[in-house]
């Protein structure tokens, strides 16, 4: 019994000593680490949360009061911190959403960087943003993009302020150790506020390729997504399925996905871009998938029930959906339900980790 002790102890010893010497030469062994590092099921360290936008344009407003643009902090861009992130200013690991606010006749100046960028507009009129040179107008329900190490700036040709939904994949190229950023010109011609972009011009007719511009490209060349096409699409959806035709991805709830004319794949190599539309009443199906999402009201009201949690939203509310959160949406039954969302996914479709599920509706 004494020789057994004293060998167990001293068994203890030696590997209290393994330990203290793994430490000392920046080694961790697995067999600590495994439910950390391969969990059964993606277990994300950011939480459902949801930002109201009749908080979220007070403060804006005030922001644009208090803090100029310019050289430096280059955008009045708040950004939307996930709580369960310890105060990094993501909304999810690989994803970066903040409100943008351009005051009265106001110049954010020409910058480019690696990350992707898009803008969606919840309100207003008179901004352009000029992406490599080509003024693209920006207005209520437009989507628009600004591609990794474009140049671009935003300025303001009215006497009212503006306020939009910037995302970016900042987070993600902050991991991978990728990001070059570079400053562009000081001052912006903003003389150019042309009803169409160059781009559209060229790229934004249905099914329509120039031939001079024939090839795969990583990000959408169209600049702008506009709301006249994004309504149209999902109106004609839902009057199709009511005359029996299919085009629904489910009874009641109409969407579409933005895409790469070039490819037909996503419009950005990191980013999804969505808009769904709810009939009055209806209820999706619980839906969990790998990777996170945003969603904005862009009209109407409605429930959200996400993990564990439950949300009243309404017109431009943010609500964030971490990796394998379940997610069901119920619009309310006096008007249709819209939202806009951007997601991740191209990302885990890439590397082949991509899991989507699909269980029945459930209500509460």
């Amino acid at each position: 019994m004494t020789t057994t002790s004293a060998a167990t102890a001293a068994e203890q010893a030696a590997l209290a000593k393994l330990y203290r010497d793994f430490d000392t030469e920046h080694l961790v062994p697995l067999w600590t680490q495994l439910g950390d590092l391969m969990p059964a099921q993606p277990t994300s360290n950011a939480r459902p949360h949801c930002w109201r936008w009749s908080t979220l344009a007070p403060m804006a407003r005030r922001a644009g009061d208090l803090v100029p643009v310019g050289r430096g902090g280059e955008r009045r861009a708040i950004a939307l911190a996930n709580p369960g992130l310890a105060g990094a200013p993501y909304v999810s690991p690989t994803m970066w959403a903040a409100i943008q606010y351009l005051g009265p006749h106001e110049t954010a100046p020409e910058h480019r960087h690696s990350q992707n960028a898009f803008r969606f507009v919840i309100e207003g009129e008179g901004v352009w943003t000029v992406v490599d040179g080509d003024p693209v107008a920006m207005r209520r329900g437009d989507f628009l993009l600004t591609p990794g190490w474009c140049f671009h700036g935003h300025y303001n040709t009215t006497g009212k302020p503006m306020t939009w939904l910037d995302g970016l994949d900042i987070p993600f190229v902050r991991q991978t150790d990728s990001a070059f950023f570079e400053f562009g010109a000081d001052q912006l011609d903003t003389a150019p506020t042309p009803h169409l972009s160059r781009s559209e011009r060229l790229w934004a007719h249905p099914g329509l390729t120039p031939l001079a511009q024939h090839g795969p490209r990583p990000s959408s060349p169209i600049a702008a997504y506009r709301w006249e096409h994004t309504d149209r699409a999902l109106t004609d959806q839902l009057e199709l399925e009511d005359q029996g035709f299919p085009g629904v991805v489910e009874p009641g709830h109409a969407a579409i996905r933005f895409t790469n004319p070039t490819t037909g794949g996503d419009v950005l190599p990191t980013l999804r871009a969505e808009f769904h539309r709810l009939r009055p009443g209806v209820t999706t199906a619980a839906t969990r998938e790998v990777g996170s999402s945003v969603y904005q009201v862009f009209s109407g009201a409605g429930r959200i029930m996400l993990g564990d949690e439950e949300f009243r939203v309404e017109y431009g509310d943010l609500f964030v959906v971490p990796s394998w959160q379940p997610l069901t949406v119920i619009a309310d039954d006096n008007a249709e339900l819209d939202l806009f969302r951007f997601s991740d996914t191209p990302i885990f479709e890439a590397l082949h980790q991509y899991r989507r599920e699909t269980s029945s509706v459930v209500t509460r």
